[in-house]
Order: structure tokens, then C-alpha cells, then sequence
């Protein structure tokens, strides 16, 4: 038997990082997609968990799409917020790659420290990663700070897509 651990790397920005007058353009490319992802949680639909999901999507050109959780009372005819922004990114922009996605919580009033993606919703963006031949940065936004890893793949290993039925 061999025992091999997998780990990958992953940059936690605190908030105070992200503010408005913070010299790199890419600082402020995530504050704007951090509010825009903490934005969308007040649109969702939750009425059972009471567990507000938002999502925005930062599109090749600098577009920016959100959505939010849909729920539904027969649970599996819901949707996560992720699989509603990049359904809808595809659908209004279909050509046009994703360079990041942003997901932020609420459990009541509180947004939530750390959310990450469910099993259906890391293999949506992996398969949106694969059709664009380049990773998707995913931010991962809490109440302290912006988790920012490098692609969706790192949240998925031993991932099955696109490649593997080629």
C-alpha cells in the first residue's frame, strides 16, 4: 500500500485587502465581484433551508452576471446559485469563457465565513473550465475575507469530465 496525499494552494485576502483605493487593478476586479456575489444572495429564493446563495461571474470581456439558490419544496427541482449564473452566463454569452466565480452565503443575516460549492456545482464548473480550455478562478467569499483559488479543478480531484469521453 502506498499513502499519497493530495493538496493544492489556495490565497485568503482579507477585506481590508479589497478596498476601493488598493493599488492593483485585480484587487479591485475582486472587491467589485465580492459585492456583486454578496449582492445576489438577497435575491434568492430559500424559503425552506433559509440559506441564501449568490454567485457572480466575471466574463472574458469584464461582464459581470449573478445569480442566486432557487429552492423548490421538491428538493431536487431547486438550483444552486452557481449552476444558475453559469447557465445563464452561457446562455446570454455562449462563446464567451468565465475568468472567475464568486460565491458568497447568508444563514439568516449573517453572511457565512467560508461556502464551498456542492458536488452537481463543481462539476458544472469544471465541465464550463473544460469547454473553455482554461481555468476559472473561484472566490470563495466570506464575512472576513476573499478565499481566492486558481481553478475549479482544484476544488474537484480526480475529477471526471469532457477530457475523459474524448
Amino acid at each position: 500500500m502506498e499513502k499519497i496525499t493530495c493538496t493544492w494552494d489556495y490565497e485568503r485576502y482579507p477585506l481590508a485587502e479589497l478596498s476601493e483605493d488598493a493599488p492593483a487593478a485585480n484587487r479591485r476586479q475582486m472587491r467589485l465581484l465580492y459585492d456583486r456575489a454578496v449582492a445576489a444572495t438577497a435575491t434568492a429564493y430559500a424559503p425552506y433551508s433559509h440559506f441564501r446563495v449568490g454567485a457572480a461571474a466575471l466574463m472574458e470581456d469584464g461582464t459581470v452576471v449573478s445569480g442566486s439558490n432557487q429552492e423548490n419544496a421538491a428538493y431536487p427541482s431547486g438550483l444552486c446559485a452557481e449552476r444558475v449564473t453559469l447557465f445563464y452566463a452561457g446562455a446570454r454569452y455562449p462563446g464567451m469563457g468565465v475568468r472567475a466565480l464568486a460565491i458568497a452565503a447568508r444563514k439568516g443575516e449573517n453572511l457565512v465565513e467560508l461556502v464551498a460549492p456542492c458536488g452537481a456545482c463543481r462539476q458544472v464548473m469544471l465541465e464550463t473550465e473544460q469547454r473553455q480550455d482554461y481555468p476559472m478562478e473561484v472566490w470563495l467569499c466570506g464575512n472576513q475575507a476573499l478565499y481566492r483559488l486558481p481553478s475549479a479543478e482544484a476544488l474537484l480531484p480526480f475529477c471526471f469530465g469532457k477530457r475523459e469521453l474524448e
